[in-house]
């Protein structure tokens, strides 16, 4: 772990002018209006880039000068209700008042095409070389939910037939069932692994060297390449059918080594697109020395069907019906089609989605975190900073809040990048309403309470559910802890409290009713009190604060929301993990 660490780069060195400002405030303003006192930041942020190209460059400083912005819009409508917004704007932007213009947007998905309510069959279809990704919930999310639309079956199918460039990992097929579940609320309809059916992808090789529409090619890469290039065919296109299948059985039999032989689609050397020109079906892999690590399988097979082949013979055995995926593998669509054209079959109904990118991540890949993970340059696949489900879990992200994100965003071929603040949103408006509040002091001073001072002192658990009760500090000691920074203001409010002036180590109480505009601050009772840690995630790298925080009976597990700080996960150790800033990162 690492100390926090304050550093500038360029892009900390600009500030908006004045105008910008107060557009920011504006919109900070007009969606708590919306929202009645719970403003979204990337409601407002998603606005803002629509609005103003020219800030999309200041990215992380917009987000968070808007997050600060979007907490004092949230406090001032929770003080003084949202109608005190309502009469700023009518007289600084009543513009803002006015219903938005908004484009009409579809209620959820659209209609899958050609779908019968009770028939329709859908899939996903993971490599299981890891566990599931961020990138990896769209589609449990798109496709479990047209499961529910149409009363249909959702497949789970571990695509698993590469040892070696994408080995499969053993724990992962449990977790990744695991994660479905958590993901999509149920259980998958059927469990698919591909290297249980090599035999069924060995009987319609067969069929298909039989019927003429395929052959055994033993060209070299290299030699290949240039027939594909050069739209000629190659002197093994034109054996035939008997001499296909006795070359066949010799690639099954080990007669030949890897690279040897492969067994080819025919499909027309001249087309337009080189990748559909008589593509590999079947090859030989070394599994002496790239095992399956699945015991059953291990190297009792040396002829592995390639990831188009296999994925479209199984789709037809499974009787899909609609594919949903990613706009990247249209070449896929494209050569599954002549092979179903070869075979009679009709081809599913096919929708793609373009690519996301999240600007703190950046680009990743489950291969590569395998390879950070086991070089342990990360705490396993929990690591916060991943971009795992097991990550985001362990973070406190709530399965509603990425379903909710990934229908949102819907399906469309366009790329689209949006910042973390988008998913953080929707999360917060599912962990808000059950989250209690806890407090926790950074860097805490201690003061001594002067004046009329109570035994005790009760406060909501939840500000907005009176159901969930109250938490009492006693006061018997009259020491009371506040953060460093705050110290600095001097005339305070300590929140649901009291008016207090500070005096070196000396709070003044005041007055219990509030008088005046002085800052509002969480503060805690030394009688209630114990030292924690508070973990948190910033440019990849794990950060800790030390403090007090409130003490408390709740498990690990449970979602609290820090006062003036954001939403934290109890951890094992009782210390805590924040899941996402109210204010942005620059207030931790």
């Amino acid at each position: 772990m690492k100390e926090r660490c304050v550093h500038k780069t360029m892009a900390d060195t600009w500030e908006p002018d004045a105008n910008t400002r107060d557009f920011f405030r504006h919109l900070a303003y007009q969606n708590a209006i919306e929202y009645e006192g719970k403003g979204a930041v990337g409601s407002v942020i998603g606005r803002i880039m629509g609005a103003r190209a020219d800030l999309r460059q200041h990215g992380k400083a917009v987000t968070a000068l808007v997050a600060s912005e979007v907490a004092k819009a949230n406090e001032m409508a929770a003080e003084n209700g949202v109608e005190s917004l309502r009469d700023i704007l009518a007289h600084e932007a009543p513009e803002l008042l006015q219903k938005r213009e908004v484009k009409a947007r579809r209620e959820g998905l659209p209609d899958l095409v050609d779908a019968e309510n009770g028939s329709v069959v859908l899939r996903f279809a993971p490599n299981p070389n890891g566990p599931l990704s961020f990138g990896h919930a769209r589609g449990l999310v798109i496709n479990s939910t047209y499961r529910e639309k149409y009363d249909g079956t959702f497949i789970l199918r571990f695509d698993d037939t590469d040892t070696k460039v994408k080995p499969p990992m053993l724990e992962a097929y449990k977790s990744i069932e695991e994660e479905t579940e958590w993901l999509t609320g149920r259980k998958p309809d059927r469990v698919v692994i591909a290297s249980d059916r090599i035999e069924e992808y060995y009987l319609h090789a067969k069929q298909m060297l039989e019927g003429g529409f395929g052959y055994v090619c033993r060209c070299s890469a290299e030699e290949f390449k240039v027939h594909r290039v050069g739209k000629t065919p190659c002197q093994c296109r034109d054996q035939s059918a008997e001499d296909n299948v006795v070359l066949w059985n010799s690639m099954l039999k080990g007669v030949f080594k890897p690279g040897d032989a492969v067994v080819r689609v025919k499909t027309d050397m001249t087309l337009k697109n080189p990748a559909l020109r008589d593509w590999p079906a079947l090859r030989l892999q070394d599994t002496k020395a790239h095992p399956h690590p699945r015991p059953s399988v291990a190297s009792n097979y040396i002829v592995w069907p390639l990831l188009d082949f296999q994925s479209a013979v199984e789709d037809h055995l499974q009787g899909v019906t609609h594919i949903i995926r990613g706009k990247d593998l249209m070449d896929s669509t494209r050569k599954q089609k002549l092979l179903y054209e070869h075979f009679g079959w009709t081809y599913p109904e096919t929708m793609y989605w373009g690519r996301v990118k999240v600007h703190e991540w950046g680009g990743f890949s489950t291969s590569q975190m395998r390879k950070d993970v086991e070089a342990e340059m990360y705490d396993g696949w929990s690591d916060p900073r991943l971009p795992t489900l097991q990550a985001l879990k362990m973070r406190g992200i709530d399965s509603k809040a990425l379903r909710s994100f990934w229908l949102e965003l819907g399906i469309t071929q366009k790329d689209i990048s949006v910042p973390l603040a988008t998913l953080y949103s929707h999360n917060t408006k599912v962990v808000d309403g059950t989250a209690p509040r806890l407090t926790f002091v950074r860097h805490p001073i201690s003061f001594s309470l002067e004046g009329s001072t109570p035994s005790e002192v009760s406060l909501p658990v939840h500000p907005n559910d009176d159901s969930m009760g109250m938490r009492t500090w006693s006061l018997r000691s009259k020491k009371i802890l506040l953060e460093g920074d705050d110290i600095e203001l001097m005339d305070l409010r300590l929140k649901e409290f009291a008016d207090v002036a500070l005096n070196d180590t000396v709070a003044s109480i005041g007055s219990k009713e509030r008088k005046d505009n002085r800052p509002i601050v969480h503060w805690l009772s030394a009688d209630h009190s114990r030292e924690s840690i508070l973990r948190y995630t910033k440019d990849n790298e794990i950060h800790h604060v030390t403090g007090q925080v409130e003490t408390h009976a709740y498990t690990a597990g449970t979602i609290v929301q820090l006062e003036r700080i954001g939403y934290a996960r109890v951890m094992e150790d009782d210390s805590l993990l924040l899941c996402h800033e109210d204010h942005g990162e620059e207030n931790v």
